[in-house]
């Protein structure tokens, strides 16, 4: 089950339409203010209803607005809506809680994820929770966050810090600056509120409101951390918590070390699409004899198409280098993207230098909200360095390191000229709590590698155990196809039964125990 919103990947990190094999679901939306309004303190209640706009999304799905304190120093002060869905257990004598999901992004939606993946879950636990989720600050149905960040910077090539072929990166600090004094001079009071803290106390009112004692929950990718501070911050008001592809939750690595590591996570995860592009089943689309060339062909269409860009056929934008490398990053969190990449890659490299007939795979910029989500959240919660010349630093290193990424992972972001200091500092996570964790991690993933989960690992001690899957991709538990992974995470949610010890799943037993 994982979460795949557009702003999902700006870190995993979860976009509106991309093209072929990049397409994303529509939102599911519900009617929320646009702007804070003065208020009390919530009500205890939720004023349920049929979720609107509810194509694809499953029968019965209840959606409602949750009004919380915009700054919860002032209880009494002003509110922002936070937009929240429901899908009731279908067995109530089998149900004994409620499930949260916790989207990824930053700026994934929750409500979306129930519209799309809460038939699904449910099924997967029998029944045994009413599954719910709320759309973070920010986010879809809940109050909107706007940057009024220019259009071109809003393309994810440009808005993600991509050096240019030399590796020179002036024109990503000019963008950043750009962005930086955007969201400063139209963010207001509710970009500022944007933290992860903040959605961890969000999440907290919405189980008041719906009058639980404790919370179950699914956190994938970013949804990781959130669930991991919630659990920090209210350890007594979690049930079973379940961490599906894990950040590394360093206070000191919050936001710079999640992009970090999306450079070692992409070479770790690329051997997964070479074997694939390579098996004699694909036939004419085949991409190489051998899985071991598929790396080195790729890096030279890359380097080809830094000095001379393809046109896109009637789109007026062009395949450089850097869109090729993000649509590799892109497609690896998902076998079911490997078609379009593959049909993307063999398109560049023939045809000589007409128009390229395949589509576009990021046509569209991030929406206002996405990339004001993502900025808001990442910057508020840490702070950056501000010398542009550790950021050049950083780049050069990270490009003879990892060239498949050519250094956007140690990019400067907008978060170097961000005005103002983290109001809190960053949650550091640690072992003091209920022993009710269950981790799922792929050993590849090109987004939240696995060293980086085994730093979750670590901070949690004995709170948590980690089962391992021999898989790539980014999402575990109802997405890889595993199935020894999928029944150790249904177990546990629906008995509270955890492998005693670190487990591995290498195929569809189960998990066999095994040290960390």
């Amino acid at each position: 089950m994982r979460t795949r919103s557009r702003t999902g990947i700006l870190l995993t990190l979860s976009a509106a339409a991309c093209a072929t094999a990049l397409t994303v679901p529509t939102a599911l939306t519900v009617p929320a203010a646009q702007a804070a309004t003065a208020a009390g303190p919530h009500p205890g209640g939720l004023d349920w209803r049929p979720c609107a706009d509810a194509k694809g999304s499953a029968p019965g799905a209840e959606c409602a607005t949750l009004p919380v304190p915009l700054d919860y120093r002032k209880p009494s002060g002003p509110t922002v809506d936070i937009a929240v869905s429901r899908l009731r257990s279908d067995r109530p004598e089998a149900r004994r809680g409620t499930l949260l999901l916790i989207a990824g992004g930053p700026g994934g939606s929750g409500v979306e994820a129930v519209a799309r993946e809460g038939e699904k879950v449910r099924k997967a636990t029998q029944g045994a929770y009413d599954v719910v989720a709320i759309d973070p600050r920010g986010v879809g149905g809940s109050t909107a966050a706007d940057c009024g960040i220019a259009e071109d910077d809003r393309q994810l090539v440009d808005f993600r810090g991509w050096p240019r072929p030399d590796g020179d990166i002036s024109e990503s600090v000019a963008r950043a600056r750009r962005i930086a004094e955007a969201c400063a001079r139209n963010g207001g009071d509710v970009l500022r509120s944007l933290t992860t803290r903040n959605e961890a106390r969000d999440i907290d009112s919405f189980r008041k409101a719906l009058g639980e004692k404790k919370l179950s929950a699914v956190g994938v990718s970013y949804g990781t951390y959130v669930g991991a501070v919630y659990a920090q911050m209210f350890p007594e008001r979690t049930d079973r918590w379940v961490l599906d592809s894990s950040l590394d939750p360093d206070p000191s690595r919050v936001g710079r070390g999640w992009l970090a590591n999306m450079a070692p996570g992409t070479e770790e995860s690329l051997p997964d699409f070479a074997r694939w592009a390579t098996d004699p089943a694909r036939g004419k689309d085949r991409l190489a004899e051998r899985p071991e060339d598929v790396r080195p062909m790729f890096l030279a269409l890359a380097a080809a198409l830094d000095r001379k860009p393809r046109a896109f056929e009637g789109s007026g934008h062009f395949l450089t280098g850097n869109l090729l490398r993000q649509a590799l990053q892109l497609s690896l969190y998902d076998r079911a993207r490997f078609p379009g990449l593959a049909a993307l890659i063999q398109a560049a490299r023939t045809g000589g230098d007409g128009p390229l007939t395949v589509p576009d795979p990021l046509p569209e910029p991030l929406s206002q909200r996405e990339a004001a989500v993502f900025a808001g959240i990442v910057c508020n919660d840490a702070s950056w360095p501000r010398d542009v010349s550790s950021y050049e630093r950083a780049v050069a290193a990270d490009r003879a390191r990892y060239p498949l990424t050519a250094g956007m992972p140690a990019s400067i972001t907008p978060c170097a000229f961000w005005k103002g200091e983290p109001a809190e500092k960053p949650t550091r996570i640690t072992s003091h709590g209920p022993s009710n964790i269950l981790m799922v991690q792929n050993l590849r993933d090109p987004a939240t590698p696995h060293h980086g989960a085994l730093k979750m690992r670590a901070a949690l001690g004995d709170r948590a155990r980690l089962v391992s899957v021999d898989a790539g991709g980014h999402g575990v538990w109802l997405s890889t196809g595993n199935a020894c992974s999928d029944r150790a995470v249904s177990r546990f949610l629906v008995t509270g039964q955890r492998p005693a010890q670190d487990a591995f799943c290498a195929g569809d037993g189960d998990p066999s125990h095994r040290s960390e």
